[in-house]
């Protein structure tokens, strides 16, 4: 038989390939027949124990002084070298390892500090004055490594910029005192306003929460790395900082006062938020966009009368306020 010149020649010639070669079968069709009568069952290997193993009360007596009060906090490295101070040995370390694996022991068995997951905020805002955001951003000073810090509260539903300053340092005290003069300019009631922030040094400060609490405001935080629960804070300074005269860097404190004076000015009172159908956030923030409003639907209603077949689908109507502003709207709002 072929197969058995191969199976005696395969040692000989050093390969199957040579045998194959010799005996003039293709080497492909060699294989492919052997593939299709199953290889011998390999005898099952009987595990013989390790003569040099622990005894099941020597493993037994390793596991109950792992567990023992006195080193259940220990790592197993530690607890051999405290035992051979103490003219003690078991086992090796590897061993003890070895010991605790089998009664899935080998993790960390001190206790652990579990912290409940953060609460995505959920905040609706239905006018101005009762959802506030605020936060801090870095404005590049003259030199490397400088930077002037720009603080900036934000009304969530009209937009307007109701308190901003710029310091050289970021400070829990600064931002507790704007935030006091802004709600005292903005004559708010207690429990009537809420202020969102992230989880910077300054928001999380033990002053600024003080004296939220003392004002009766509400105060809420955002997620860990989620920069999409502050997004109107950072839309703004997105706002701020793609100005076509936004510098590179500013020359000194005075400068960046002086162009976040001429910026707030412009974005309070000329800049047409497309989130609040176009208004100025002043108008929105102070009662005045029905007013514009009505004399936008004047100015349709004028252009629909001359010429109505430019018109095709319905009478023209100026945009309207949302009734409601969210944070992280709920799905079934």
């Amino acid at each position: 038989m072929i197969d058995d010149a191969i199976a005696q020649l395969t040692p000989v010639l050093g390969s199957t390939r040579a045998a194959c070669r010799a005996t003039g079968r293709p080497q492909a069709n060699h294989y492919r027949r052997h593939r299709q009568s199953p290889p011998p069952p390999r005898p099952v290997r009987q595990r013989r124990p390790q003569p040099r193993a622990l005894s099941a009360a020597e493993r037994d007596t390793v596991r109950a002084l792992l567990n023992s009060e006195q080193f259940v906090d220990k790592a197993p490295a530690t607890v051999y070298h405290e035992l051979l101070d103490e003219g003690v040995y078991l086992a090796s370390v590897s061993t003890m390892y070895r010991v605790l694996r089998a009664h899935g022991e080998v993790r960390e068995r001190r206790r652990q500090a579990t912290h409940p997951a953060r609460v995505k905020p959920e905040l609706v805002a239905t006018a101005p004055n009762q959802v506030y955001s605020w936060d801090i951003t870095k404005l590049l000073g003259p030199a490397k490594w400088t930077y002037f810090y720009l603080y900036v509260i934000i009304d969530i539903y009209s937009r307007y910029v109701v308190g901003w300053l710029i310091a050289e340092r970021e400070s829990a005290l600064l931002a507790e005192k704007l935030l006091a003069d802004t709600i005292v300019k903005q004559r708010i009631d207690r429990d009537t306003l809420t202020i969102h922030a992230d989880n910077g040094s300054s928001m999380a400060s033990k002053p600024v929460a003080f004296l939220l609490a003392d004002l009766g405001v509400t105060k809420t935080h955002s997620r860990p790395h989620t920069s999409n629960d502050n997004p109107y804070s950072e839309a703004q300074f997105r706002t701020l900082k793609y100005r076509p005269d936004f510098p590179d860097r500013f020359g000194c404190v005075e400068d960046a006062r002086a162009f976040c004076q001429r910026f707030f000015r412009w974005y309070n009172t000329q800049h047409r938020h497309s989130g609040i159908a176009y208004h100025t956030p002043q108008n929105v923030h102070h009662g005045q966009y029905e007013a514009v409003r009505s004399d936008r639907a004047d100015v349709l209603a004028a252009a629909y009368t001359r010429n109505p077949q430019r018109f095709v689908r319905k009478h023209p109507e100026p945009a309207a306020l949302r009734p409601a502003v969210w944070i992280n709207k709920p799905p079934d709002q």
